[in-house]
């Protein structure tokens, strides 16, 4: 048997263990947490689900294919492929689409390839900046949005630049 089988359980009991010694009441702490989380999903969920939607949509409509060859000239400067370009679109709206992206791409290319070290590399080094920053920002209730959101995708892009450079460079 594995460690890891017995770490919830572990931890449960632990908890209840420290609620007995503190004599406090782990149940009714439990359900007021269980009511602020809900409260952080209802103010949550809208802007979730639009950025669900939206990228959803930016999928089903193609543009990824055209702005690939339009920008294949300007990417093979810093030693990116336009098999990329996907990855770099989809990363900062979505982990999953991005993480789907990208097994699909080290599965045709192989992780040992050209193609296949930069994406995994890309992939690693960015992430998630507008999802983020819509989520967290909604969550504390945020609107002034736009200087976190340029900055993030400044270093989204100066990360996909650089794995370009470095790929280039080291294989």
């Amino acid at each position: 048997m594995e460690i890891g089988t017995y770490i919830v359980p572990i931890f449960l009991l632990l908890a209840f263990a420290m609620a007995f010694i503190n004599r406090t009441n782990a149940f009714d702490d439990f359900a007021e947490g269980a009511k602020e989380g809900i409260q952080s999903m209802k103010a949550i969920l809208p802007n979730l689900i639009g950025m669900i939607i939206g990228t959803k949509v930016f999928l089903a409509s193609g543009i990824i294919d055209t702005l690939s060859e339009l920008l294949d000239p300007i990417l093979s400067i810093v030693g990116i492929e336009s098999a990329t370009l996907p990855l770099m679109i989809l990363r900062p709206l979505s982990g999953a689409a991005a993480l789907s992206f990208a097994s699909e791409t080290i599965q045709i290319h192989g992780p040992d390839s050209l193609i296949g070290r930069l994406t995994s590399i890309m992939y690693a080094s960015s992430d998630t900046t507008i999802y983020i920053i819509t989520i967290y920002f909604a969550a504390v209730g945020l609107r002034q949005m736009r200087q976190a959101l340029n900055l993030g995708l400044i270093v989204d892009i100066a990360a996909f630049i650089l794995a370009g450079i470095f790929v280039s460079l080291f294989f």
